[in-house]
């Protein structure tokens, strides 16, 4: 079965603990033979209402397909991990995996923003 988590952590991370806290609950799916789909970190964003007197946090997104005791081993890692404000994992339909599958081929096809190039005056 096809599922989409979105989880939210901590603010006061730095990028390279984001990026492990992210790997970690991947492998953590990965080690119970999931197969991640897509992976995507959306950077630090405003929470809608503060979360432990905090009102950012850094958003991800998974998508992996896995077996449904999978999922109670992922959500006792989120648990157990303190990184994590919040999150929600649920089952995608299979309107929700053709939107995701169009969202992500969007995505792929639009070129990579580049930074500026830095104009020399003399």
């Amino acid at each position: 079965m096809q599922y989409e988590t979105v989880f939210i952590l901590t603010p006061v991370l730095s990028d390279a603990q984001m990026k492990e806290a992210v790997e970690k609950f991947a492998k953590v799916l990965t080690d119970n033979g999931a197969e991640i789909i897509n992976s995507e970190e959306w950077g630090l964003r405003k929470l809608a209402y503060p979360i432990d007197h905090k009102s950012t946090g850094f958003y991800s997104l998974i998508e992996f397909n896995a077996n449904p005791q999978d999922i109670r081993k992922l959500e006792t890692a989120f648990r157990r991990d303190e990184r994590v404000l919040r999150w929600l994992t649920f089952r995608q339909d299979k309107y929700a995996a053709q939107y995701a599958a169009k969202r992500r081929a969007r995505r792929a096809a639009q070129p990579q923003a580049q930074p500026a190039e830095e104009t020399k005056e003399d």
